[in-house]
């Protein structure tokens, strides 16, 4: 069953649920894409892969929890309230973590040349952090090269870091999620598709290399393949509001949304 939502489903940003919608995507987009780009093209995964180290805004909910313990206590004592020298800590450990990223690239057959680079952002990358700092410096070296990027933003928390100006940005009308395109022959265009919460996502070009024609990149059925094979309508509670944050106008719209749809 699909999501009862028109475009993205706000209930998949959840961090929890974000690296199965994501990793899906990622491979779904490639699938999408191999068979317009071929012979002369290929489409493949790559993967960044960094360590998250403590305190992180993405650190996960599950932590190793021990409680420095001493001498036994005598039964008779259990109930006794302890002194301020008897009280024990509560020691949290929280270690580094490994974090991978994949994304999608379209190589050149001959050769492997790098063409263009796809990104589906993640929580990691718009938080203040290793994930964040890793990903403005991918994005840079892009920027000063000859490969074309893309930018699939499907997160409405954190920071804006697509590869577009902030005061570009402003000029907008409202939106919630942001997919860019900028063409490595064009420094100074910037191809925004800014998607409101109640529209589908887009059918975006993709750039290869000139005078090859875009190829098409349809992110409303790759997401809906996604949530279908992901199972996220037997999960998903839609009668409690979303973690992810919601305007005042987008939470009237949703709940209404989803009583229409008999969710509520």
């Amino acid at each position: 069953m699909p999501s009862p939502f028109p475009g993205m489903d706000p209930y998949l940003e959840d961090p929890v649920r974000w690296p199965d919608v994501h990793q899906s995507l990622i491979t779904y987009i490639r699938d999408a894409l191999q068979p317009q780009v071929r012979p002369t093209y290929l489409a493949r995964i790559g993967e960044r892969v960094y360590v998250i180290t403590p305190p992180h805004a993405m650190y996960p909910d599950v932590l190793l929890v021990q409680k420095q313990l001493r001498e036994s206590v005598p039964a008779y004592a259990a109930t006794a309230m302890p002194t301020q020298a008897e009280s024990l800590p509560i020691v949290m450990t929280l270690p580094p973590i490994e974090h991978r990223e994949p994304f999608v690239e379209i190589v050149h057959a001959a050769g492997e040349q790098v063409i263009t680079v796809i990104e589906g952002l993640s929580p990691a990358n718009k938080m203040p952090g290793e994930g964040h700092d890793q990903y403005r410096q991918k994005q840079q070296q892009i920027l000063a090269s000859h490969v074309h990027l893309v930018e699939i933003d499907l997160l409405a928390s954190g920071q804006a870091t697509v590869a577009i100006p902030p005061k570009v940005l402003a000029t907008l009308a409202p939106y919630r999620y942001m997919m860019s395109v900028r063409r490595a022959t064009e420094r100074y265009r910037y191809e925004m598709y800014p998607i409101p919460l109640a529209r589908p996502l887009p059918k975006m070009r993709v750039p290869l290399r000139a005078p090859d024609a875009d190829v098409e990149l349809d992110l409303q059925s790759l997401f809906t393949r996604g949530y279908d094979n992901g199972g996220y309508d037997d999960i998903v509670d839609y009668q409690q509001p979303p973690r992810a944050p919601l305007s005042a106008d987008e939470s009237a719209w949703v709940d209404g949304w989803l009583k229409s749809k008999r969710k509520r």
